[in-house]
């Protein structure tokens, strides 16, 4: 799979997400891709949706909240018009992704905002992560997309 990174991103670690009628959101990491990359200021750390487009893609870890994750949070992302919603399950190092369209979410198995990555392959190196360094995981990783 010949899967190249050439696009612009612009990712963010815990920034607060606001819209009208909706209560605020704090992902553990969420990002914007392609023309949306530049929109938001850097030093934004809190992002009103009413202003700008929401975002590409969102990712929450759950360790104990998956429940929550998959629930009350996928319908939150779905309300805001999150474009692809991940939710990184560390118990089962299972990696669950939703595209968002049409006020709701449907699971996936390849990512609509990233096309050509698989969800599986994000799952795989969750594992490697078990067994090796994170240097070691990320090589294997970048790898898979030269391959």
């Amino acid at each position: 799979m010949q899967w190249q990174i050439k696009i612009k991103v612009d990712g963010r670690n815990e920034c607060i997400y606001r819209k009208t009628g909706l209560r605020a959101a704090q992902p553990e990491a969420s990002f914007y891709f392609r023309e949306n990359a530049d929109v938001v200021s850097w030093e934004a750390s809190i992002v009103d949706l009413d202003i700008y487009p929401p975002q590409n893609l969102v990712i929450e870890v759950a360790n104990t909240s998956l429940s929550d994750d998959k629930g009350e949070k996928r319908l939150l992302y779905e309300a805001m018009n999150v474009a692809e919603y991940w939710i990184v399950e560390v118990q089962k190092l299972e990696v669950i992704a939703f595209a968002i369209a049409n006020g709701g979410s449907k699971r996936i198995n390849q990512s609509q905002v990233l096309p050509g990555l698989a969800i599986s392959l994000l799952e795989k190196a969750l594992q490697r992560t078990r067994r090796e360094n994170q240097l070691e995981t990320y090589t294997w990783l970048f790898s898979q997309f030269q391959s």
